[in-house]
């Protein structure tokens, strides 16, 4: 495991921060991987923060991670083909999963709650489906069971590939285009030049395959086999996930509680909405019936 230690706390200057650690770690089988890691009280219980498309730990969490680093430990993981995540020629959610896994391992986590957000929910579920004696609970915010209609799939077997091809053959252009669409939302040059930051060591390629990845996923046949304590963070005024299936992913899960959160799809990088006090207390709710 090599170890690369970086100040990568919340931003948030109103007070004092738990200071974050950034690691690299090289998961047996499977590639390097970066993570960043906030010890929290001695003892506390693990939270895995899984990230959304076209983002990584650090720029989906960066607002959170004070206050959960206050009662919990606290890791956030780069994907694959985000960041500075495994390097991949195929991008598929199960993998992400299993990577998951493999990091508790090699930090000694044996069992965890996993956290994730948009494309970041399907990974926690699978997370479950694969290793349900390493998840103790699932806390899935602006996310929902599948996210097109069932006719999408079909279409981007024909659209999708080329914007692979497309990637793979000028990385360096489809990338720039990426990251200068995000940041034009951004009002500070050094949020910008974080996001540049962050985003640089993407694969536009496996952006393309995430996106198909995401498009054909479906838990609609098993979502209602989930046994652990589960919340349901729901962005209210989502235009990306409409808030009508994150409504109906906490129907689907036997005693799935909701946390409504009034803020849209980018509510996790915005200290205006209560996207954290939210979140804080989805995970106090599943870490008190987990641990009952």
């Amino acid at each position: 495991m090599a170890n690369a230690p970086q100040d990568v706390s919340n931003m948030d200057s109103d007070k004092p921060k738990p200071r974050g650690e950034q690691l690299f770690l090289d998961l047996e089988g499977r590639g390097r991987i970066r993570v960043v890691e906030f010890k929290g009280p001695e003892g506390a219980p693990s939270l895995i923060l899984l990230h959304g498309l076209a983002a990584t730990g650090p720029l989906n969490w960066f607002t959170a991670f004070s206050d959960l680093a206050e009662r919990y430990h606290v890791v956030a993981v780069d994907h694959r083909g985000h960041g500075q995540g495994i390097r991949t020629r195929r991008f598929r959610l199960k993998d992400c999963a299993d990577d998951v896994i493999g990091v508790a391992n090699e930090l000694g986590i044996r069992r965890f709650i996993a956290v994730g957000y948009s494309m970041g929910g399907p990974i926690a579920k699978l997370c479950w489906s694969r290793q349900p004696e390493n998840v103790r609970g699932l806390v899935l915010c602006a996310t929902a069971r599948y996210f097109t209609p069932p006719q999408f799939p079909i279409l981007t077997r024909a659209i999708l590939p080329g914007a692979v091809v497309g990637a793979r053959l000028a990385p360096k252009l489809v990338l720039g285009q990426i990251i200068e669409n995000m940041v034009k939302t951004v009002p500070t040059q050094e949020g910008r030049d974080y996001v540049r930051r962050e985003m640089s060591g993407c694969d536009p390629a496996a952006l393309a395959q995430a996106t198909r990845a995401i498009i054909r996923f479906s838990s609609r046949n098993w979502v209602s086999n989930i046994t652990v304590p589960t919340a349901v963070v729901i962005t209210t005024r989502d235009e990306i996930v409409p808030a009508r299936r994150q409504y109906a992913l906490a129907r689907a899960i036997p005693g799935a509680k909701q946390f409504e959160v009034n803020g849209d799809h980018f509510a996790c990088a915005v200290r205006q909405t209560n996207f954290v006090p939210q979140l804080v207390a989805a995970c106090d709710y599943v870490n008190a019936e987990a641990s009952g």
